[in-house]
């Protein structure tokens, strides 16, 4: 009977859905597409101004729905009836109707989240195993909510790095290579943001040449307008074009807007009516579970030229649509094409992250010989960096299906299957690899024969981060694919992490040292195996990780007695970033550390010595009260240098305790001696895998060198090293170490004042602010 009832519920939130969407489909053809195009940019910039509060009391949809934007929602549906119909005779617009489609578009979103749930719940097993029913329903649910998640402002950057390998071909198609079209995409996205703004100055400016004229003449401004005209005080074509971006829709006028070839838009736009599958009879006609055109072709062709209506699928859609067209248009393209997708795709993180991987051993399309099947394999990218060891498995393709959840959700399984699934199983395969012996050898295929390229031994590196890397996005599936039954901590602990070119974009600008980049990653990769704790993408991960640092910890805590833990919206400190015109020229938000640690912090980055990452880790896992009683020890010790060649105390936090000495500038290092009081110091504090870090420093607080250095731990007493252990007897009555309580998990909250161009930039690069982010 209930199953009865929950049938009879989907027939009819289809049934209404499709009502719904055939009623906004009339209203959107009865009106003028520039009016009505004008009239939805202008509520979105005038809502925007008002801080999304609007006069005439429309309420804000609840729940799920209060995620998207209703303007992005519509704008979308308009593109779709646009490549669906021919132009009516006789269109007029009209603001009540405006006023009904906004009510329509609201009851649809509501009905096809409903839908979402009521086709869900009953998917208990299947693709996914018993977690079929959950993945299934976010599918769904994403599929209608999610617009746009990109910063727009970065367009031109992907464009350019993912089509730069296809640059002769692009010539020789469009007559433009990489560097023209991203900057079109860009001017493209800058023309949706910010082309109102541009537009009013415009309109000001001719208003005030205007008034000029008229006091030149000392007339009424409406007595001298024809002579305005001839004057050429006035310019109409840019008043003209400032009228059409702010009524008319103007703002989405590719063809006027950016240096685009007329082929190339073409290629990305439909005709009038060309579209016949969105409202073909059949299931779901019209609703938003069919597949929108604009994620197929983002561009309409209206009679003054090409525009992108929908600002939110031009990275995406526009990419696969330019990449398909491409191929038709040179169809013999196609084995060389995929040849250079391969490249790109398995080298983007190793060359987008390059600042971010100094000194680091870069082995790509690595083979060896499975133990178990004596087959030969092979891997994508293998990234050695001092302890650290990145296996990047990319995936060359589209991010995603564009067919609908609802009508083919067997695709959508296949796709996270062949994108992560398969990624995570060549990982596998190679950490098992690893795993089979104490040094295996990996080999290049050269000419047809594999020849040894290196060894590497597992014991080396205390991290091992395998990643499944797209090209697009894959959100929100790359955050929660810790949740497959397929997917378990590699070797019972090295979890597994879906990244996509568009994260690593972001990831280096606020990541802008190793250490920074090395520590995010592994707080990444501890919450990639924490299953029940969800962020919705890579961006809420990075934002969480810079306002509260070791939050896979808070994530932890959280779970303990819950099932489940959602963290929302943590990327708005991200997302703020990109969001003024003078974006590039403001400061990032970062953790904040004492001077005197970002001083040390430099030392052990500059030097470098084997271990450096993980005694910056260990440095970087404080939170505010350890960093401020770190860096007051270091200080006060520091300062006593002149009296005495060095000092030296234990930093111990969470059991990963650092021995740090200070040896004063200039003066002989006695490594016995080090090396004594190190092993001295591990036996008085019970310390387990210290590390050792000698710091050549001047009492005047110039760090020049910070090289660590491994500390023996004694196991029994003997005659030789009685005195150690003599030594460790009265350093555990002087005590002398610090962070030996449990600091606080949290860094300091995330500040954003201004900061002196010559200061230190408080990423802890250690460069001054003008040449790091300040630039």
């Amino acid at each position: 009977m209930a199953a009865n009832n929950l049938d009879k519920s989907i027939v009819s939130l289809q049934r209404e859905m499709e009502d719904i969407a055939a009623e906004m489909r009339d209203l959107i053809r009865s009106m003028p597409p520039h009016d009505l195009l004008g009239y939805l940019y202008s509520r979105y910039l005038f809502k925007a101004m008002a801080g999304g509060v609007e006069e005439g009391g429309d309420q804000e949809f609840d729940g799920p729905c209060d995620l998207i934007n209703e303007n992005q929602f519509l704008l979308e549906y308009v593109h779709a009836v646009l490549a669906s119909d021919v132009e009516p005779a006789d269109t007029k617009f009209d603001e009540a109707l405006c006023t009904q489609l906004f009510q329509l578009a609201r009851k649809l979103l509501a009905r096809a989240m409903d839908f979402a749930i009521a086709t869900s719940v009953d998917s208990k097993n299947g693709a996914f195993g018993p977690d079929t029913r959950e993945i299934e329903y976010r599918a769904k649910a994403n599929w209608v909510l999610l617009r746009g998640n990109r910063y727009q402002v970065l367009e031109g950057e992907f464009y350019r790095y993912v089509l730069t390998p296809h640059e002769d071909v692009l010539h020789e198609v469009y007559g433009v290579g990489a560097a023209e079209i991203a900057e079109g995409f860009q001017d493209m996205a800058d023309a949706m943001r910010s082309g109102h703004v541009a537009a009013m100055a415009e309109m000001m400016k001719q208003f005030e040449a205007a008034q000029a004229f008229s006091q030149e003449q000392n007339r009424p401004l409406e007595d001298v307008v024809d002579e305005l005209k001839d004057s050429g005080a006035l310019n109409l074509k840019a008043a003209s074009h400032a009228m059409e971006d702010m009524f008319r829709g103007g703002v989405s006028n590719v063809s006027r807007h950016t240096e685009l070839p007329e082929l190339l838009l073409s290629d990305l736009a439909y005709q009038r009516g060309e579209e016949t599958e969105f409202f073909a009879a059949g299931d779901l006609s019209g609703t938003p579970y069919r597949t929108l055109p604009a994620r197929k072709k983002p561009l309409i062709q209206l009679e003054n030229g090409y525009y992108a209506i929908d600002p939110c699928s031009m990275r995406d859609a526009g990419y696969r649509t330019l990449l398909y067209n491409l191929l038709q248009r040179k169809p013999d393209y196609k084995e060389l094409f995929k040849e250079r997708q391969k490249a790109m795709s398995e080298a983007a993180f190793a060359d987008i992250l390059a600042f971010q991987l100094p000194d680091a051993t870069v082995l790509n399309e690595v083979y060896y010989k499975d133990p178990k099947t004596k087959q030969w394999c092979e891997n994508d990218t293998l990234i050695l960096l001092d302890d650290v060891l990145f296996l990047v498995e990319a995936k060359a393709g589209a991010a995603a299906t564009i067919a609908s959840p609802a009508l083919d959700f067997g695709r959508h399984a296949q796709s996270v299957k062949d994108l992560v699934i398969k990624a995570y199983q060549q990982c596998e395969r190679f950490f098992n690899y690893l795993n089979s012996a104490d040094e295996v050898t990996l080999y290049h295929l050269v000419d047809g024969e594999y020849k040894e390229c290196g060894r590497v031994r597992r014991a080396d590196y205390r991290l091992m981060i395998p990643i499944g890397l797209t090209v697009e996005s894959f959100s929100p599936f790359s955050a929660f694919c810790k949740e497959l039954p397929d997917i378990e901590p590699l070797l019972g602990k090295h979890a597994f992490i879906s990244l996509s070119i568009d994260d690593l974009f972001v990831l280096k600008r606020f990541l802008s040292t190793p250490g920074q980049f090395v520590h995010y990653m592994e707080v990444r990769q501890t919450v990639a195996g924490t299953r029940r704790a969800h962020l919705f993408d890579e961006f809420d991960h990075l934002g969480a990780y810079l306002t509260k640092n070791r939050f896979d910890q808070d994530l932890v805590d959280q779970l303990k007695g819950n099932d489940l833990v959602l963290w929302d919206r943590m990327s708005e400190v991200i997302d703020k970033c990109f969001e003024g015109p003078d974006w590039e020229g403001e400061p990032l938000p970062s953790q904040t550390f004492p001077d005197e640690l970002l001083r040390l912090l430099k030392a052990i980055g500059t030097t470098r010595s084997p271990g450096w990452l993980s005694a910056e880790g260990r440095i970087r896992d404080l939170g505010e009260e350890g960093r401020d009683e770190f860096a007051q020890s270091l200080h006060e010790l520091r300062l006593t240098l002149p009296e005495r060649s060095f000092r030296y105390f234990v930093l111990s936090k969470d059991n990963l305790p650092i021995f740090l000495w200070l040896q004063r500038h200039g003066t002989d290092v006695d490594w016995q001696t080090v090396n004594d009081k190190a092993s001295a110091a591990s036996l008085a504090f019970d310390l387990a895998n210290p590390i050792g870090l000698l710091i050549d420093v001047s009492p005047d607080g110039q760090y020049h060198s910070a090289e660590t250095f491994s500390v023996s731990v004694p196991a029994a007493q003997t005659a030789e090293n009685k005195h150690v252990y003599e030594d460790a007897r009265q350093m555990k009555e002087r005590g002398r170490r610090v962070g030996n309580q449990r600091p606080t998990k949290r860094a300091r909250p995330v500040k954003r004042k201004k900061i002196g161009r010559n200061e230190l930039c408080p990423c802890g690069s250690g460069k001054k602010y003008k040449k790091c982010h300040g630039r």
